[in-house]
């Protein structure tokens, strides 16, 4: 199965995000310079991911973006989904029933095997995507990267994050 960059981008700013103090955000062209994308590329990323609520948007000059809900409840389904939609990868356009020796339609009562096995894989890969948290991914991260990447990425996120004053039980969005 292959994604656009997209997908790699926002898993990686989510992953980012989840290391964000508290209510604090994280401005796009900070994640786009840590990872060497163009921002504007990156903001319509950031766009569909606070669209789908995996991120919330904080507006203004100390603006920025942060997680939506703790990353135990975000799913790597969550993010693929919110960038590449919700229509399977693969879409069967009946091929069989076209060309030369395509037969009147009455033939074709019985769905067409190459359709129903690639929506079988791609259940079971959503299935491992949607079993595999945010948290996941940060702790493995945490636990088994080189400690040199582990500073360096942490040490970027507390030089970048910008502290937002602190939201009362009734300013919180409820998901």
């Amino acid at each position: 199965m292959k994604h656009g960059d997209g997908v790699e981008a926002a898993i990686h700013c989510a992953a980012m995000l989840a290391g964000v103090d508290g209510d604090g955000t994280l401005p796009g062209n900070a994640m786009a310079e840590a990872f060497g994308l163009s921002p504007s590329y990156l903001l319509k990323h950031l766009k569909a991911l606070t669209a789908a609520k995996v991120l919330e948007s904080v507006p203004g000059p100390s603006g920025g973006y942060r997680l939506a809900k703790p990353a135990e409840q975000i799913t790597l389904l969550d993010i693929v989904l919110a960038i590449e939609g919700r229509e399977p990868a693969f879409r069967c356009g009946e091929i069989r029933q076209k060309g030369s020796y395509a037969l009147d339609p009455s033939a074709y009562v019985k769905p067409c095997g190459i359709n129903v096995a690639m929506l079988k894989a791609e259940r079971a890969y959503r299935m491992a995507l949607a079993g595999t948290r945010l948290s996941d991914i940060v702790t493995d991260f945490t636990e088994n990267t080189d400690r040199r990447i582990v500073a360096a990425s942490c040490a970027f996120v507390a030089l970048n994050q910008r502290p937002q004053k602190t939201r009362t039980i009734n300013e919180r969005k409820m998901p």
